[in-house]
């Protein structure tokens, strides 16, 4: 796919669908015609275009298409798209913002985090929200906040080296101490 796209003027309507306005990646947007029930991760992926959010076992069980709601990590393959109304949503594609890779994209690729792809949108945007609540979190914290993204590709070592890593980067940058 090429990348996001704007909602048609209109856009498609389904019968009881609703038009369901949020912020996504620090832009407002309106999916229409959103059927009661249908899941946050469809309506970002084949509606809106984001198809950084990816679905692993479409039960809730793997973290795989974790976005950032108002902040926080949720399961997008549980959450039904009108709970989203008026909120914040971040996909990975908002973790950069203007810049090719953000601290923690980088960091943890030089780590070696990455492998198959299919956990790392997940597991970027669980240890964002833990970095931003804790910008110098103990390797026991970062595994504990990871606990919830399963990756069948390595052995989780170089995925908390690059949240350590981009931690103490992050930490650098705003002046901080090398404490954690």
């Amino acid at each position: 796919m090429s990348g996001p796209r704007e909602i048609p003027e209109g856009g498609r309507v389904e019968p009881g669908g609703l038009d369901v306005a949020f912020r996504l990646n620090g832009r407002d947007v309106v999916a229409h015609g959103v059927a009661p029930m249908e899941r946050l991760l469809d309506v970002l992926r084949d509606r809106l275009g984001w198809t950084g959010t990816k679905e692993g076992c479409g039960e809730g069980e793997c973290g795989a298409c974790t976005v950032l709601l108002d902040g926080l990590p949720v399961v997008s393959c549980l959450l039904p798209a009108c709970q989203v109304e008026g909120r914040d949503v971040m996909t990975v594609e908002g973790l950069a913002g203007q810049e090719s890779m953000s601290v923690l994209q980088r960091e943890f690729l030089e780590a070696g985090g990455t492998q198959c792809g299919m956990c790392t949108p997940g597991i970027l945007l669980t240890a964002r929200a833990l970095l931003d609540e804790n910008p110098a979190p103990s390797r026991h914290e970062i595994r504990t906040a990871l606990a919830g993204n399963l990756c069948r590709c390595t052995g989780y070592q170089k995925i908390i080296d690059g949240v350590e890593r981009a931690a103490e980067v992050e930490g650098r940058g705003r002046g901080g101490s090398d404490a954690g």
